[in-house]
């Protein structure tokens, strides 16, 4: 027996040690991966003034339930395409650890495809991945798996630009975009034969695409087809077809047709679910440099080689590089900032680079796009946009668009029109492609379109707008049609809350809610609807409804209005994996979803036994959190990748202590925020955290929904804001890294004795003046009333 023990312990150790040795290795292959300089690979073009600043590389990293899912590849602002490397792990051929198809502790590029979503947590694209490599036997290789070895010090990107070395081959890859043409140059080593491979039918990570067609022009240089692809949000509305002609700027002397695993040389059409092209072209002995461009459509081949045409034609890789840096030079010259340090100027034009990436153009250069009825629509006047992650941007993103790019923000309420016209009559809550998606809960298109009407933009269908929300909002849409409205409608206005024991998610949609009938019911009072405007307004304090006041906290209630218990405010969602605890809310603990109410904050405050312990609970909320940035596990406190909380540090403003504010706004941007691959504290929401960054790093933070916005403390010394071609200038005046508390706040000349600016304000420019200090100082300091 004691042998037998001697033996298993061991068998036991000896099992432990080969462990930690093989756990040891992959740390420090990680760690090799991940912290190699970047900034070896020497190439001919430059990154523009403000472009210089731009990191794209930040957030592309880090724990991958966590990781803020951006991406390094070339696009435009808001451009169709978005051409990215795909990347696959370390150690297997796994693809999807980023949504956006590369992951920074990867080592090895699987193709370079056109199309992606951007900082999302939904894995969508990856159309038309091209593989550039060299002496290539298409007969014997299997083409859907292959990749090349990269390293990040061979590797550089910035606005409208990637480049690597593939250590493989030893090809230069470079990108660069238009807003609908995906534009490549791969430069081939002396004596071997440069080859290409497309894959029709890619899509990133495990998502599938089917009825792939393809067909070689050989005599035209080009190669056009198609694909459906089912991601994760187009799969839930049938797939979302899509269209391309790659041109090349010289012959190519091979070519043929993979269809699964079968090749045919000289084969020049094929249909199929899995199907691929391969091109080699003639060895050159001096320098072989392969250009080609992919221009894309949702709607027919014929608009995708017109895009081509009309984007790209006749221009060569380097001007379109030139045009692309312009295009960014011009959006991130919006706001120009001075006096802050370098890592903070890159964390700002990289937040505002991400935040000027979605929604996504879905129209063609023709203006015809693929509707939410599948027919074909001209947009006329306007440009139609689609990917908008409302839930998640109408707090942050679309304030910053309704403040410095107006016309566009007006285009995507002009597209969200459309959607609710041709898609049944209601507007969507995540629309993607062609679909809805039904992702997330709520109306946040209520707030979107109410806060950018209240602050100006009328150049739209207001009125049938409205129509949509309010039948929304008053009324089920029908069961088993493409959109799920504000599921559990009925009993919420029954009841004035939504029972736990009727639906899932009862206190996040109660509060959701609310927040929409908030929105309603200023828009309402604008367009004079006086009687919706006070309906709206009741339905809009129903989240008092959910308030215990035993607890101190938004509690779930079933139809005979008991609290359920037990209750565990601090357990988030995401560790109760049988929702037995957390079922009643969305991503994250009662605890983040207590601060849920910006709409309404005077009157919520005063559900707390005083606003002395309303100040000290959510003091504890912020001193309790966690610092670590993109933490495995957020905790229970204060998570700023989570959008419930993310506006909780402006309601010291509302609770008469602008200091705490400023206190907490200043230790948000010094901890949550950095310049390394993992530099975002969760997954940017198509820009939502930047736009964040972006507005409290000016000083001042929207109040979604309605006009207001809550001031804070600025990071710069000065700022200047371009709106509608006036400048708002911000100033702080004995300005010193130290010094985060505001002593005095002036708006052009008069002082100010409050906390908030209306958007009317400053919408025509102006001067808003800070006095800095180092020591906090609580001033008297009222607010607007109702929050208006």
């Amino acid at each position: 027996m004691k042998r037998f023990l001697k033996w298993l312990l061991i068998i036991l150790g000896t099992s432990l040690l080969i462990i930690i040795i093989i756990l040891s290795s992959l740390w420090l292959k990680y760690y090799c991966i991940v912290n190699v300089e970047r900034g070896q690979l020497q190439v001919p073009v430059k990154p523009g003034e403000l472009g210089q600043w731009v990191d794209p590389f930040i957030g592309t990293g880090g724990i991958p339930w966590v990781c803020a899912h951006n991406f390094p590849g070339a696009a435009l602002p808001f451009g169709m395409v978005r051409l990215s490397p795909e990347t696959a792990s370390m150690i297997i051929n796994k693809r999807a650890l980023n949504t956006s198809g590369y992951y920074y502790p990867d080592n090895k590029i699987m193709g370079f495809s056109h199309t992606r979503l951007a900082g999302t947590g939904a894995t969508d694209g990856g159309h038309f991945s091209i593989f550039p490599t060299t002496d290539f036997i298409p007969e014997n290789i299997d083409w859907q798996s292959q990749s090349t070895a990269f390293s990040h010090a061979d590797e550089l990107a910035f606005p409208g630009y990637y480049a690597v070395r593939l250590a493989d081959t030893g090809v230069l890859a470079e990108l660069t975009a238009t807003e609908r043409v995906g534009v490549h140059r791969y430069t081939f080593s002396n004596g071997a034969t440069p080859s290409i491979i497309i894959n029709v039918t890619n899509a990133l990570g495990d998502k599938k695409s089917k009825e792939g067609s393809v067909r070689i022009l050989h005599e035209a240089n080009e190669i056009e087809g198609s694909v459906r692809t089912f991601g994760s949000f187009a799969g839930r509305y049938g797939g979302v077809k899509i269209y391309f002609v790659a041109r090349f700027d010289q012959p190519y002397s091979n070519y043929g047709i993979w269809n699964s695993k079968t090749f045919t040389a000289r084969k020049t059409i094929m249909k199929g679910d899995k199907i691929g092209v391969y091109l080699s072209f003639k060895q050159n002995n001096s320098k072989n440099v392969i250009m080609l461009k992919v221009g894309v459509s949702y709607v027919s081949i014929h608009n995708a080689r017109t895009n081509l045409d009309a984007e790209a034609a006749e221009v060569g890789f380097d001007e379109i590089v030139t045009r692309a840096k312009a295009a960014w030079e011009q959006k991130l010259a919006l706001i120009k900032t001075e006096g802050q340090s370098d890592v903070q100027k890159t964390i700002f034009y990289t937040a505002l680079y991400h935040a000027l990436q979605m929604p996504t153009i879905f129209s063609d250069i023709n203006g015809e796009y693929i509707g939410f009825d599948k027919k074909v629509h001209a947009a006329s006047e306007f440009t139609y946009y689609t990917d908008l992650s409302l839930w998640d941007t109408f707090r942050t993103v679309h304030p910053l668009f309704n403040l410095i790019v107006p016309d566009y923000q007006r285009d995507m309420l002009v597209s969200l029109v459309r959607m609710s016209k041709e898609g049944g009559g209601w507007l969507p809550r995540w629309p993607s492609g062609n679909g809805y998606t039904n992702s997330m809960l709520g109306t946040p298109a209520d707030m979107v379109i109410a806060e950018s009407y209240l602050k100006g933009i009328r150049n739209f269908d207001i009125k049938s707008a409205y129509q949509a929300m309010r039948q929304t909002a008053l009324a089920p849409t029908p069961r088993g049609g493409p959109y799920s409205g504000r599921e559990g409608i009925v009993d919420y206005l029954k009841y004035q809350y939504c029972p736990a024991e009727l639906m899932d998610e009862a206190v996040s949609r109660t509060l959701e809610f609310a927040y929409a009938d908030y929105s309603l019911s200023l828009l309402a009072t604008e367009l004079g609807y006086e009687e919706d405007s006070a309906l709206f307004a009741k339905h809009a304090q129903y989240y008092r409804n959910l308030w215990n006041p035993v607890t101190q906290y938004f509690q779930p209630r079933d139809t005979l209005g008991q609290f359920i218990e037990p209750f565990k405010p601090l357990l988030l969602t995401y560790l109760d994996r049988e929702g037995a605890y957390t079922n009643d809310y969305v991503e994250g603990s009662a605890l983040q979803w207590r601060w849920a109410i910006p709409f309404d904050p005077e009157r919520f405050i005063a559900l707390f036994k005083s606003r002395e312990f309303f100040i000290s609970e959510l003091n504890d909320f912020f001193a309790l959190s966690d610092s670590t940035m993109g933490a495995w596990n957020p905790g229970s406190y204060y998570w700023h990748g989570n959008e419930p909380d993310i506006y909780a540090a402006y309601l010291f403003n509302n609770a008469g202590r602008p200091d705490l504010t400023q206190k907490w706004v200043r230790w948000i941007i010094d901890h949550k925020y950095g310049t390394g691959y993992d530099g975002l504290d969760g997954n940017d929401d198509s820009g939502t955290l930047s736009a964040w960054y972006i507005f409290s790093a000016l000083g001042f933070y929207p109040v979604a929904g309605n006009d207001i916005y809550q001031l804070g403390a600025p990071l710069f010394k000065s700022a200047y804001i371009t709106i509608r071609e006036k400048q708002l200038k911000i100033i702080a005046d004995n300005y010193s890294p130290e010094h985060i508390y505001v002593q005095k706040i002036w708006l052009n000349d008069t002082l100010l004795d409050r906390t908030w600016l209306a958007h009317a304000e400053i919408a025509g420019g102006g001067l808003l003046r800070f006095e800095m200090g180092d020591q906090p100082k609580i001033l008297n300091l009222n607010e607007p009333e109702n929050g208006e």
